[in-house]
């Protein structure tokens, strides 16, 4: 059996919790998100703890256990306190840029054109940027899954160059660098 599968989530007290027809919805201060369950998977709500438990134990069932914990708990985490990534433009002249409106960041990565994204609304973004210091991109959301992807859409736009260390990256991430051409001397 699943031992992650197995614990008990603790709901807060600002949380609202519904369940109907396989579709869990999670309400908090931050937002609302909602989750299709799949599989033979039963959750019981009583005494603000939420317990899953398998109907049958089959291979599948066993497998997607603990997963649907961790994302129940994921969700409950998002709508109380948010989640954040944060990511940065390393490079002479890369530059991103909030429109007034907060509907648009428009990136100048090295190419001949300017890059345009639109922000959906469940997304906040904020720019840092600090003399002498690369521009910092701080993507915050409530819901875990679309803020990674997002983030990763972000980082696709300039990958960072193994060989100079140019590009988008998150803070944080290591880049492993590779040795450029060297030319040997003849004697």
């Amino acid at each position: 059996m699943s031992r992650i599968g197995k614990r008990t989530i603790i709901i807060p007290h600002n949380i609202l919790i519904k369940i109907n027809k396989n579709v869990l919805y999670v309400t908090g201060p931050l937002g609302t998100l909602d989750m299709k369950l799949i599989g033979d998977l039963q959750i019981e709500n009583e005494d603000n703890k939420i317990t899953i438990k398998r109907i049958y134990n089959n291979k599948y069932n066993k497998s997607i256990h603990g997963l649907y914990r961790m994302l129940i708990k994921n969700m409950i985490r998002g709508v109380l306190y948010g989640f954040k990534k944060e990511l940065e433009l390393k490079g002479v002249g890369y530059k991103v840029a909030l429109d007034n409106d907060k509907q648009f960041l428009a990136f100048n990565l090295g190419y001949s054109h300017n890059i345009v994204i639109n922000l959906p609304k469940e997304l906040k973004v904020e720019i840092q940027n600090e003399k002498n210091q690369n521009t910092r991109l701080i993507l915050r959301s409530y819901d875990k899954q679309f803020l990674g992807i997002f983030a990763a859409k972000i980082r696709s736009l300039r990958k960072p160059d193994p060989y100079k260390g140019k590009g988008i990256r998150y803070i944080n991430e290591y880049i492993i660098k590779k040795a450029g051409k060297t030319t040997v001397k003849s004697k």
